[in-house]
């Protein structure tokens, strides 16, 4: 039960809701406790409706529900990665500003000695980039954890979990693409929150004991590549070149 509502009919009223104002304003009263609390977990902060964030996170919640399908399983699931999606690239768009700021003082007023011997502007340029890239990589991070909760393990669980040998990982990597290159797998993924290991085995050739040692790390790879994780999905830039070959 959520809210006294059982879910498949909370579902049911999300995508009502994206036919009817009158259902939608009705629907986002008395979600706003939800929308509040999703945008508090990602940035880390108690978040309230004077706040940017909130505005940000009622925007998407909106989003949500006008992109909701039965597809796409749980609404509440659906309507949190939208929202942390949403607050990944608000959280950039603040996060380049602050590197402009901090920059653009090396930049624009250095003499002209200072314009022969262009290390040290590099130098500063790319420490206040890697310091944004961090920083935009640990909210990623947080994002991702909340959505990996979903399916019964933490992104920190991955340590155990992830291939070691080259010859396993590139094996996980045909698991992974063939997941991604299969909407319906990804829908079966997000509603069940289980791997199809039978089928990921027949289609794959990949043996069933790989699968399920390296479960976490496979679902973990797929919700990354299908999300807007781009500094972790750098990450797993190998699987995207196995598929090309």
């Amino acid at each position: 039960m959520k809210g006294g509502i059982i879910l498949s009919e909370l579902n049911n009223l999300a995508i009502e809701a994206s036919q009817n104002e009158n259902i939608l304003n009705s629907f986002i009263k008395q979600h706003e406790s939800f929308i509040l609390n999703t945008a508090s977990k990602y940035t880390g902060h108690y978040i309230t409706k004077s706040d940017d964030e909130w505005s940000i996170a009622l925007t998407a919640f909106v989003q949500a529900v006008k992109e909701y399908n039965l597809d796409k399983g749980s609404f509440l699931s659906f309507a949190k990665l939208v929202i942390q999606r949403r607050l990944i690239d608000y959280t950039r768009q603040q996060n380049k500003y602050k590197s402009e700021i901090i920059v653009s003082p090396v930049i624009f007023y250095m003499n002209s000695e200072e314009e022969e011997d262009k290390t040290y502007q590099n130098a500063v340029t790319k420490k206040s980039m890697e310091a944004v890239r961090q920083e935009s990589l640990g909210l990623e991070i947080t994002g991702v954890n909340e959505n990996l909760k979903e399916y019964g393990f933490t992104f920190y669980d991955l340590t155990k979990s992830s291939p070691k040998a080259e010859k396993t990982r590139l094996a996980c990597g045909k698991v992974i693409n063939f997941c991604m290159e299969n909407p319906m797998i990804l829908q079966e993924l997000n509603k069940t929150k289980l791997l199809p290991v039978k089928l990921l085995e027949k289609n794959s050739k990949v043996p069933r004991k790989i699968i399920e040692r390296h479960r976490k790390y496979i679902i973990a790879a797929i919700v990354i590549l299908s999300g807007e994780y781009h500094e972790l999905a750098e990450y797993l830039r190998y699987i995207r070149e196995e598929k090309k070959q």
